[in-house]
Formats: C-alpha cells, sequence, structure tokens
C-alpha cells in the first residue's frame, strides 16, 4: 500500500469519528428534549459505518466477511447512514409538566448520558489513533526522502 493510499485511510476514520462525535453531541444536547418536530421526545442518533469503495455492494455483514476473506483493509471507511434508536424512554411522572399524558407521565428520551459520554469518549480515541496513523505516516515518508536524497 502507497503513503497516500495510508494517509487517505486515516483521513476518512478520521472524517467518520467526527460524524460520530456529532452525533453523540446532538444526543447529549437533547437529554431534556420532550418535544420534536417530528412529535414525542428526542431519538438518540448513532451512525452507522461501512467500508468505503467497498466492491460488490451487500450488507455491512457482507462487505465485513468479504473484507476479511480477502486480507484486505479495503480503502477505508465511510459513514453509511445515521441510525434512529426507536426503543421507548422512560416514562417520569410529571402532572405539571406540558407534555405530560392523562395520568401524569412525560415519555423521556432514550438518551443514556453516561454511555454517550463513554461514546464520545471512544470516538474521540478513534480520532486520535487515527491522527498518530497519519503522524507515522508522514514521519516515514519523511524519512524514505531523507534516504533517497543520500
Amino acid at each position: 500500500m502507497s503513503f497516500f493510499g495510508t494517509l487517505n485511510i486515516s483521513a476518512s476514520g478520521l472524517a467518520a469519528q467526527r460524524v460520530r462525535m456529532d452525533l453523540h453531541a446532538q444526543n447529549l444536547a437533547n437529554v431534556d428534549t420532550t418535544r420534536t418536530p417530528e412529535g414525542g421526545p428526542y431519538q438518540r442518533r448513532a451512525a452507522i459505518f461501512m467500508e468505503r469503495n467497498a466492491s460488490g455492494g451487500g450488507s455491512f455483514t457482507d462487505v465485513l466477511l468479504r473484507s476479511i476473506r480477502q486480507g484486505n483493509g479495503g480503502g477505508g471507511v465511510r459513514v453509511h447512514s445515521i441510525m434512529i434508536d426507536d426503543t421507548p424512554g422512560p416514562l417520569v411522572y410529571d402532572p405539571t409538566h406540558p407534555d405530560a399524558n392523562a395520568q401524569g407521565y412525560v415519555q423521556r428520551p432514550n438518551v443514556n448520558v453516561i454511555a454517550e459520554m463513554t461514546n464520545m469518549i471512544s470516538a474521540s480515541r478513534s480520532y486520535e489513533a487515527n491522527i498518530t496513523a497519519m503522524s507515522v505516516t508522514q514521519a516515514m515518508m519523511q524519512r524514505t526522502l531523507d534516504i533517497s536524497t543520500r
């Protein structure tokens, strides 16, 4: 694999992890949103990644298995889709809330603050790993140029 191919793969990882961090930040920002324009409470979102430049198409599992069988890492990663988690959030008794139902319960968003923070830290670490891979590749390129000019 070329140096530029390696840089391209790391750059795709940076872009994908940025989207992931943005989604977790959006989830955290809406942890108390009980009414949305679509109706009902906010529903958490998550990024679904897929190999970039996947040949043959197919489901995520098909592409992953094909990549493992072929022994290559593909051409990086891309955001395949943004999943909206439709699991119901908790019901909280608050009869004074404007969104309370007839029994006095409010449907809260299905956002778990601890899980979102954990996922955000994971995305941040993955982002840092891609930066490190780019830095190492750049250092290797520079070293190759230094050796070739001797």
